[in-house]
């Protein structure tokens, strides 16, 4: 069956740097679009970065981008978030989520940014 498992995630202060990584299995991953979602308490989840399947096209949130980078690496089977100069309003679950022919999710990873 198809996994993703995201890890990376933990404790930072703000202005630190985390990079998540979602590792794949069970799909044909080069052909899946990948993307990062977050959800913070009390909040609805929301897209982060996206990636399509050749990673030469990306989507950014306003919020992150030139803070974030979403990469993937096709012999890996491995999609990545780079997240820099990070603010307490980054903190949330991170989720991986794969496109195929159907939405695949991950349990997700807690990223907290606090001083």
């Amino acid at each position: 069956q198809v996994q993703l498992v995201e890890s990376g995630g933990g404790l930072v202060q703000p202005g630190g740097s985390l990079r998540l990584s979602c590792a794949a299995s069970g799909l044909t991953f080069s052909s899946a679009a990948m993307s990062w979602y977050r959800q913070a308490p009390g909040k609805e989840r929301e897209l982060v970065a996206r990636i399509r399947s050749t990673g030469g096209s990306t989507n950014y949130a306003e919020s992150v981008k030139g803070r974030f980078t979403i990469s993937r690496d096709n012999g890996k089977n491995t999609v990545y978030l780079q997240m820099n100069s990070l603010k307490p309003e980054d903190t949330a679950v991170y989720y991986c989520k794969a496109l195929s022919w159907r939405e695949y999710w991950g349990q997700g990873t807690q990223v907290t940014v606090s001083s």
